[in-house]
């Protein structure tokens, strides 16, 4: 299964990466988004996560890790077709076509790794699978460089599409299925004993958005970073995320979840005033990084779930976690787009104090869970 999730966690992020170096150059110059259009093509976006609880329901038809594969493929079709939709409206539909792939996708991995990988194993996991994310990100990042010196945007985007296809053609043929494992209710239910879980999870969406529609954009409409300078920029990042990573699991086993967060959201809270008031192109892109590495620590809203949860819950609870987690980024990015029309600053100063939210509700996570770990 580490393997299988390997290989699929690797093909979605270098298209993803690739659709995510080049997309906010293209939707500016190619299909004039403005700040509206931006904030509106996100929240579309979002609705696919949304509907992540549908995955509990397809299962009864579809295995997950068939699921999982069907999702990178439509993932990259989303992707392919992208530059071939130069629109407010092209762009909308190929991002949402894309985004099915990309959430139904997430919402299985993480089901997967909750099921095969017991609560020490668990958060190692994770951040290795994220580190081999990264390292599709820094791929994608030279790949996006190179291809820019000889071709168009949306070539760029067929090209990087077809490799999710391809990739997704390939492991439809692998079983790493252990029919061993606590078989998965497959009906949508909410837990009144999982609403802190629940909760965290519905900041962390929230506030997520914000940086995963202003954030480039800012940089690319008030700093004027070029392509290539975003591709740079995503590349020393996830050489950062590569490295550091897989020392994340380790400090979630050693440190635990509640310091874990902690430092995330208090940090967090600094980046979010620092967006909103720099106007240095190099503070900026700092904090782009330094935003990117603490988001790492997400991880540990996913093992303090693993650690109170019902095994057979775990695919039911992961679907309901990204259902709740896109709520508030259905329409946060398109109020945060009507927001920024007025001033830049709020929603960034908006996420901030999502971020202080967060951190007070993480003070209610047991500050000790090692127990959980034994069993």
């Amino acid at each position: 299964m580490f393997i299988f999730l390997l290989l699929l966690n690797l093909a979605v992020y270098i298209s993803f990466q690739s659709w995510s170096t080049i997309f906010n150059n293209f939707a500016v110059e190619k299909a004039s988004l403005d700040g509206f259009y931006m904030g509106l093509t996100q929240s579309i976006r979002e609705i696919p996560g949304f509907l992540s609880l549908l995955v509990v329901l397809a299962i009864v038809v579809l295995p997950e890790h068939k699921l999982a594969v069907v999702s990178l493929i439509v993932l990259g079709i989303g992707i392919a077709v992208t530059g071939y939709l130069p629109s407010a409206t092209g762009v909308i539909i190929s991002t949402l076509i894309m985004s099915f792939g990309f959430h139904f996708f997430e919402t299985v991995n993480q089901s997967l790794t909750l099921q095969y990988f017991n609560k020490l194993e668990t958060p190692l996991v994770l951040s290795r699978l994220r580190s081999v994310a990264a390292g599709g990100n820094i791929a994608a990042g030279i790949l996006v460089i190179i291809l820019l010196k000889f071709l168009e945007y949306k070539y760029i985007f067929l090209i990087t599409g077809l490799i999710a296809v391809a990739a997704g053609i390939y492991c439809l043929k692998l079983n790493p299925i252990d029919s061993s494992l606590p078989v998965q209710k497959k009906k949508l239910q909410l837990k009144a004993k999982y609403w802190l879980y629940y909760a965290l999870t519905f900041l962390s969406g929230a506030r997520r958005q914000v940086f995963t529609a202003f954030s480039v954009f800012l940089m690319v409409e008030k700093f004027h970073f070029s392509t290539k300078e975003v591709a740079i920029l995503f590349i020393i990042n996830n050489l950062t995320n590569f490295f550091f990573n897989p020392v994340i699991g380790k400090m979630v086993n050693k440190y635990g979840e509640r310091r874990l967060l902690s430092i995330e959201y208090s940090t967090l809270i600094v980046v979010f005033v620092g967006y909103a008031f720099s106007d240095s192109k190099m503070f900026v892109a700092l904090l782009y990084i330094i935003d990117n590495l603490v988001y790492s620590f997400v991880i540990s809203i996913r093992t303090f779930f693993q650690k109170i949860a019902e095994p057979e819950d775990f695919a039911n609870g992961s679907a309901m976690g990204f259902t709740i987690n896109h709520i508030a980024a259905v329409f946060i990015p398109f109020a945060g787009g009507l927001l920024w029309m007025v001033d830049r600053k709020i929603p960034f100063l908006v996420a901030a104090f999502l971020a202080f939210v967060s951190f007070v509700l993480a003070q209610f996570v047991p500050s000790e869970l090692r127990k959980y770990q034994q069993q």
